[in-house]
């Protein structure tokens, strides 16, 4: 709901290619058993490094297919290793296992920084859970964990039965927070209020009476993090409601998971972009949002033409 369009990602196919169950319940895990012989064929792939800076070199018979998706280590990692809810930083190569020809790399572009969640495709959340920083490794998706059932790809020229392999070099693992740390800050008179649950998740209650017609930026907690600064991808929690009657359109806290995107862009909202600019990871912040810095007249989705928005979003990481 914040973002103006769809944010262009570094590789389309990291993520998912068509709306799914939004129940986490639902999602593929890493835990049904692989096929022996689809490890045993991933053992038959050469990895080539290429000239710094760039991708490596993927040779093996064509066409290569497995069955359940396996992972290979070529080389280990140190470190915290990546698991639900943690932040992966890493280069990677696509390569179509029928044909051998790459379909998408971060090389010469920049690395991928994505949160370890349900929107990641299930081949690649398999492939980055329980990696670690320095580790590089190679995992063959098998159709059912990549694009079954989806259809072929006309763009990328991915079939929705073909297996691809992925090399990843994983640069970074961290975790971000879970909710807003730090000081409490007492907010101004007239505002919005907020109440948590056990979890972190707010309840805002809307005041009776006109809203601002400016940009309002309260803190509600202090964090002693970073600086965010425009550009960076921020993860945040957060929940949106309407001014007029207080209806929630929208929440990371009730999808399970934190939200990353760009800040400072303009790929969201202008409210956000003015108003988490500059605040300190860990802090958490309520928003005003007239309708000349959100939808103005248009609207989006649930959110009528010309309404004004409020927001409770923790700040969680920043990179």
């Amino acid at each position: 709901m914040l973002r103006r369009t769809l944010l262009l990602l570094l590789a389309p196919l990291l993520v998912l290619a068509a709306c799914g169950d939004d129940d986490p319940a639902a999602e593929r895990t890493d835990e049904q058993p692989t096929d022996p012989a689809d490890e045993s064929a991933l053992d038959d792939v050469a990895v080539e490094a290429g000239p710094e800076g760039a991708a490596p070199t993927l040779t093996f018979d064509q066409p290569f297919a497995v069955s359940t998706t396996v992972r290979r280590v070529l080389e280990p990692g140190t470190g915290e290793a990546a698991a639900d809810g943690s932040t992966v930083v890493f280069d990677f190569v696509f390569v179509n296992g029928r044909d051998g020809s790459e379909v998408s790399s971060s090389y010469g572009i920049e690395p991928a920084t994505v949160a370890l969640d349900g929107n990641l495709l299930d081949g690649v959340r398999i492939g980055l859970t329980g990696a670690q920083a320095g580790e590089q490794s190679l995992v063959a998706i098998a159709p059912v964990d990549g694009f079954a059932g989806q259809g072929d790809d006309e763009e990328t020229g991915v079939r929705e039965d073909d297996t691809l392999l992925l090399f990843l070099d994983v640069l970074e693992v961290r975790t971000p927070l879970q909710r807003a740390e730090g000081d409490a800050v007492e907010p101004a008179a007239g505002l919005p209020t907020v109440a948590l649950d056990d979890t972190g998740k707010p309840t805002i209650t809307v005041p009776a009476g006109e809203p601002p017609t400016e940009l309002v930026v309260q803190p509600l907690i202090e964090g002693d993090g970073a600086v965010v600064e425009a550009g960076q991808d921020l993860t945040v929690h957060y929940t949106g409601v309407l001014w007029d009657g207080g209806e929630q359109f929208d929440s990371s806290w009730d999808r399970g998971s934190p939200a990353t995107f760009p800040i400072g862009t303009g790929g969201v909202i202008e409210g956000w972009d003015e108003g988490l600019v500059g605040r300190t990871i860990g802090s958490q912040v309520l928003l005003v949002i007239p309708p000349e810095k959100a939808y103005k007249e248009a609207g989006q989705g649930s959110i009528p033409g010309g309404a004004t928005l409020v927001f409770v979003v923790d700040i969680l990481d920043a990179r």
